[in-house]
């Protein structure tokens, strides 16, 4: 995801409507100073928060849900206000968000449940074996400005459903939503454990330091740059920086459903989402076919400003930076021999740019090596399976993709030739709605998971390895002092006995 600048003035974030430029709010920028302070308060309160165990933090996270659904209508106009989307994009936020508190409020309990671990060896049968999940004290989050709530809801639930204090930096693009979750987190009288702290750069590196884990989600260059700065502080973390997602369109696919799929993963939100359709691979025998039907598709696309009407398919791009990003994609298409076969240029009122399909399009153009996070479809015609996948791999990006064909054993097969976390056949995008699967990237698009069941509530944990004795001690251990060979032998022979293989499990 691209970085972006908001403007600051007198120590105030102002923060503006893409598709008019109205500014819609202010937020107070926190120094590093005020930052440090929050996160002492909040480790001050985090012990009283992870007390009361998952069963307590169930019933605040349910009554935040409670808070959300009835306030559902203000949060969507709230994310309309400062990111521009249409409304029912605003809307499926809301509903994401009512979803993943649901999800980890009520399973939370299991997730964390103590571990019995089997002993790997008979000789360690007299130990009881068991893995604990203790949360981090304060977790730091930091998050985008292309889902003003659900990228905050999808780090700050399960961070708190673990029993963390949650310090969050909300893009200094979209910190106004937000800050209204936070609000609803105050009127039902929750503990104190969760903290927004706006502001750009100067806000977020006081974040990492002051947190115990770090959750990232953003642009590879600065999150490259907070692993710096939690490797030197011996901190963990975890990052997702965006991706260049392929889709594979295959001769024996639905082409109908194909053009539907990959024309919505590209263009929601205007192309502004992590898991984007970013390039679309199609092989000969139907290219032509499915080109014509995706052009038509994206010519019937309504593009413009949604005052809370729902009558928009896709909305402006998130400020000028985007926009320059998006325009230059395409003019250094072009200039390399590319087609526009409709769209191609910013519209010059808001920060709006047509829905665009590219053909004759490579891989030495940035509109495929580069994320464009906007509103593009490259579309590269390929000879066969083995080509399509070649091409998709080759990208130093890894977070997700597609496969479009009729054959459920060729789809299966050809997703795990894939280098992404995840791959939806004969879908786009959905693979974010489902809270029991693992969402990372591999190589540029990250480290470290976001959901995935357990592992969504155990990462803003630290594991602890807890031995007792399971049958009556006695006074010393065979391996204790004063050390005895004899004692020891019959130690060493059991363990051979248990562990070697063939006779030399008997010494021999």
């Amino acid at each position: 995801m691209s970085d972006s600048a908001t403007p600051i003035v007198d120590a105030e974030l102002i923060v503006r409507n893409p598709a008019s430029g109205e500014t819609v709010g202010t937020v107070a920028v926190a120094t590093p100073a005020q930052v440090a302070a929050a996160a002492a308060a909040l480790r001050k309160a985090q012990p009283r928060w992870q007390s009361i165990t998952p069963a307590g933090r169930k019933q605040w996270l349910l009554k935040l849900q409670d808070w959300v659904l009835d306030h559902a209508a203000e949060l969507a106009d709230s994310i309309q206000d400062e990111s521009g989307k249409p409304r029912v994009e605003a809307e499926v936020e809301v509903a994401f968000t009512v979803d993943i508190l649901g999800y980890y409020a009520r399973n939370a309990a299991e997730f964390l449940a103590d571990t019995d671990v089997r002993p790997h060896t008979p000789l360690m049968r007299v130990k009881k074996l068991t893995t604990a999940y203790v949360p981090y004290p304060v977790v730091g989050i930091i998050t985008p400005w292309n889902f003003p709530l659900a990228m905050v809801t999808a780090d700050v639930v399960p961070a708190l459903a673990a029993g963390a204090a949650v310090l969050l930096k909300p893009s200094e693009v979209t910190p106004l939503t937000p800050l209204l979750l936070a609000r609803g987190w105050a009127e039902i009288g929750a503990p104190p454990v969760f903290t927004i702290v706006s502001g750009a750069g100067d806000t977020g590196a006081a974040v990492v330091d002051n947190s115990d884990f770090v959750q990232f989600t953003g642009s590879g260059g600065t999150g490259r740059r907070i692993a710096v700065a939690c490797a030197e502080r011996t901190r963990p973390y975890s990052l997702e920086m965006g991706g260049k997602d392929p889709a594979i369109v295959l001769a024996d696919a639905d082409l109908e459903r194909a053009v539907n799929g990959i024309t919505f993963g590209a263009l929601t939100n205007a192309g502004q989402l992590c898991v984007s359709v970013e390039r679309v691979y199609v092989e000969a025998p139907v290219y032509d076919e499915f080109v014509n039907k995706l052009v038509a598709h994206v010519e019937s696309l309504r593009l413009g400003r949604d005052d809370r009407a729902g009558t928009i398919d896709v909305g402006p791009l998130a400020n000028d930076a985007q926009v320059a990003i998006v325009t230059r994609h395409v003019e250094e298409a072009i200039a390399k021999g590319a087609r526009v076969l409709t769209g191609g240029k910013a519209t010059g009122e808001g920060n709006f740019f047509e829905p665009t399909v590219l053909v004759d399009v490579d891989h030495s153009m940035s509109c495929i090596t580069e994320e464009t996070f906007g509103p593009t479809i490259p579309v590269i015609k390929v000879a066969d399976e083995n080509e399509a996948v070649r091409l998709a791999n080759d990208s130093e990006y890894g977070l997700s993709a597609s496969v479009w064909t009729g054959d459920k054993s060729r789809g299966q097969a050809i997703a795990r030739r894939l280098a992404v976390g995840a791959v939806n056949i004969n879908d786009a995008t959905i693979n974010l709605f489902n809270f029991a699967l693992p969402h990372g990237g591999w190589g540029q698009s990250g480290t470290g998971y976001r959901f995935g069941g357990a592992d969504g509530v155990r990462k803003y944990c630290r594991k602890q390895a807890i031995t007792a004795p399971a049958l009556p001690t006695q006074k010393k251990e065979l391996v204790w002092y004063p050390y005895s060979l004899k004692s020891f032998g019959f130690m060493r022979n059991a363990m051979r006995a248990t562990g070697a293989r063939g006779r030399r499990r008997f010494g021999k």
